[in-house]
């Protein structure tokens, strides 16, 4: 009886050490296949259906109109202030790869379409003559500004998540320097460690640099599409420890120490202004209904005095 125990206990240890062996030559396997498809990629490339097909519905159907309603319109606009929106569309990002082009036929076309809109609704209600110019009018500014504004949005929010990240990232390249790696390695590192704007512009930088642009032009290149002044300043002393000979993990260790006292500095004008921001709310409604409580009562009080 115990010789069978004995040859049992064997045979299930060796079935469950086999098993385990198995499972992990398996999962090595598979593991070892997904890196090599992402470094090299697949061997049976994706048909050009389903490329299309995976493409987002802006970009498939209402780009392509767009496209071909900006190329009769943009005959008749001229090319006054082309680079200033060029450049502010680079600044935001360059939003569904708009052209400055492309940018002026849209707020045409929504010029129009607003203009036309309200033409319409202020026809409906039969208003006079000169109202009825001035809603035409103003809705056609309306459509005429509206993409200005939210570009101008999307520039501000870019401008603000990039000061944000500049400090984390700026202490991350400055401990990897530190570290033994080279600046494009460092740069790397934050590549794969992070994301966000800031990151993406600096796995731009890298593959800028592999094509064979030099360091200090990428990376002033990038200082010109984000056009923030802490990156701006920051690039400049890279560019000039570079040219110099300093060192660079002391150049980044003050770099990173004045932009973290500049968003601590940011920070406490921001907290001195709330108070200035709170009186609007509290004066238009806080004040009006402390005043008909505490001197509600005392009219009332007065009114029935003064009506006998």
């Amino acid at each position: 009886m115990e010789l069978y125990l004995i040859s049992a206990g064997v045979s299930g240890l060796t079935f469950i050490t086999a098993h385990y062996l198995l499972k992990s030559l398996v999962e090595r396997r598979a593991a070892e296949k997904k890196r090599l498809t992402e470094v090299v990629g697949s061997g049976h490339p994706r048909p050009i259906r389903e490329l299309e097909l995976s493409a987002p519905l802006f970009q498939r159907f209402f780009k392509p109109i767009l496209k071909s309603v900006a190329g009769i319109i943009v005959r008749f606009i001229p090319a006054f202030g082309e680079e200033a929106m060029a450049q502010k569309l680079v600044e935001a990002g360059r939003p569904y790869g708009f052209s400055p082009r492309e940018f002026m036929a849209v707020k045409c076309l929504l010029a129009g379409f607003s203009g036309f809109a309200l033409y319409t609704a202020s026809g409906l209600l039969v208003l006079p003559l000169v109202q009825h110019v001035a809603v035409t009018a103003a809705g056609a500014l309306m459509g005429w500004l509206l993409p200005d504004m939210l570009v101008s949005s999307i520039i501000r929010n870019r401008k603000e998540q990039v000061e944000r990240e500049l400090p984390d990232v700026l202490d991350l390249i400055t401990v990897c320097v530190e570290a033994g790696l080279g600046f494009e390695g460092a740069m790397m590192k934050v590549v794969e460690k992070s994301g966000g704007i800031l990151a993406g512009e600096l796995s731009r930088v890298l593959t800028e640099v592999r094509m064979g642009k030099p360091r200090r032009e990428a990376l002033r290149e990038m200082a010109d599409r984000l056009a923030v002044d802490d990156l701006s300043c920051f690039v400049g002393s890279v560019i000039m420890a570079e040219q110099l000979g300093i060192s660079m993990g002391n150049v980044l260790r003050l770099q990173s120490r004045e932009i973290r006292e500049k968003r601590r500095q940011r920070v406490e004008e921001t907290a001195m202004k709330a108070p200035v921001k709170m009186l609007v709310p509290i004066v238009a409604f806080i004040f009006p209904a402390l005043f008909v409580i505490l001197l509600g009562p005392a009219a009332i009080q007065i009114m029935r005095v003064f009506g006998r």
